[in-house]
């Protein structure tokens, strides 16, 4: 079904769209989540939420939120905060570069607007790490705005009840699931609250109309839904070209000497700005780990290290990358004289193993640590007892 032969001012006309917002309102009155950040709509709280729920699922979210805000509970706390504090409690959400626009943000409501978020989208697509959708989400939830505000959980739903055959990302279907939310926003008090239509599409959603096993027989809008009526609900929203996937392979080192561990922080325009990390990179074509060992902390520390024995490896993801990563214990070739260089760090320090948990890391270091701590071989690393193994 072409997206010109169900038009939106013949399918949503001002009739249709007030009996489907009449039917989603009252639907979220009676199925809304009780998520910490809906109890007064307060704009600092609705902004972390949202820059959080960025590529996070909710339920994911919201144990970090709590621990978040029971750290930087308002504006100016987050604002006057040290990065290094931020990173740390953002740790195992990933996407290091939210919280760190996340606290760049905070700065500027701080410092530029007293401390108030803005209630206009295009105020709050000044700050950093916001775009439409959460300018949007925010101005909506946050100070009950009639703007849309459409994230993936929309898209779908809308794709399914208007029937839309075209990718829900291409500019004209963006523009039309667009027009749908604003012909269903709220117009008057009397016909209810923007901020509860906006989550009322969400929660939709995310709880009843799923990417698989839609809850058809649940749906308050089932009975306007095109793609129900022509069995076309699989179907769509239109399921995107498949995204690239690169496969890499690393080697990483943790330097024992004199006790304590080796670990250096990521320069500000790396991957994963500002965490810290063990040294170490790709391996290069024809490389074994224990080569690309060697060659990595030689670049990046101007150091000779031995390796010692592997500790794990490591498979972890993020955005298109599918990395393995080949973790050593590893000891300076002159255990005399160790002072690595920070060519590729902008900090360097030697910890003992129970400080690791206080600094911020990737999420795979993260897990090469949690192995490490209970590994019984890493006191006699730290001891200098052990020796490279053979073959």
């Amino acid at each position: 079904m072409s997206l010109k032969r169900h038009p939106m001012n013949t399918f949503l006309n001002p009739a249709t769209a007030a009996a489907l917002s009449r039917a989603l309102l009252t639907w979220f009155a009676a199925s809304r989540r009780d998520l910490p950040w809906r109890g007064d709509y307060d704009p600092y709280q609705v902004f972390v939420s949202e820059i959080m729920l960025q590529q996070t699922q909710m339920d994911r979210v919201v144990p970090f939120f709590n621990r978040f805000l029971a750290r930087f509970p308002d504006v100016h706390s987050l604002a006057q905060a040290p990065e290094e504090a931020v990173l740390k409690a953002w740790e195992g959400l990933g996407y290091y570069l939210r919280a760190r626009n996340l606290r760049q943000a905070a700065r500027l409501v701080a410092e530029d607007h007293a401390g108030v978020f803005p209630a206009d989208p295009e105020g709050l697509a000044a700050l950093p790490g916001v775009g439409p959708y959460t300018a949007g989400a925010v101005a909506s939830i946050a100070y009950n705005r009639p703007v849309p505000a459409v994230d993936a959980n929309v898209e779908r739903t809308l794709a399914r009840v208007l029937d839309l055959d075209a990718p829900v990302k291409s500019p004209r279907t963006r523009a039309l699931i667009r027009q749908a939310v604003l012909a269903l926003m709220p117009t008057s008090p009397e016909q209810g609250a923007p901020r509860d239509l906006t989550q009322a599409l969400m929660e939709l959603g995310a709880l009843v109309c799923l990417p698989r096993n839609p809850r058809c027989a649940d749906c308050p809008l089932a009975s306007w839904c095109r793609a129900l009526a022509a069995g076309t609900v699989a179907l769509r929203p239109l399921p995107a070209p498949p995204k690239e996937v690169v496969r890499i392979n690393m080697a990483t080192g943790v330097l024992a000497h004199a006790g304590r561990l080796y670990i250096q922080k990521r320069r500000d325009n790396d991957v994963w700005p500002g965490l810290w990390e063990f040294p170490g990179g790709v391996m290069e074509k024809g490389e074994t780990a224990e080569e690309a060992l060697r060659r990595e902390y030689l670049e990046e520390t101007e150091t000779p290290v031995v390796p010692v024995s592997p500790i794990t490896t490591v498979k972890y993801s993020y955005t298109k990358y599918r990395v393995t990563m080949y973790g050593f214990y590893c000891r300076a070739e002159d255990g005399n004289s160790v002072r690595p260089k920070l060519n590729e760090a902008t900090a360097g320090a030697f910890v003992r193993p129970e400080e690791l948990t206080d600094y911020a890391f990737p999420a795979g270091h993260r897990r090469l640590i949690a192995f490490m701590l209970d590994d019984p071989r890493l006191k006699t690393v730290l001891a200098g007892g052990a020796r490279p193994e053979s073959g």
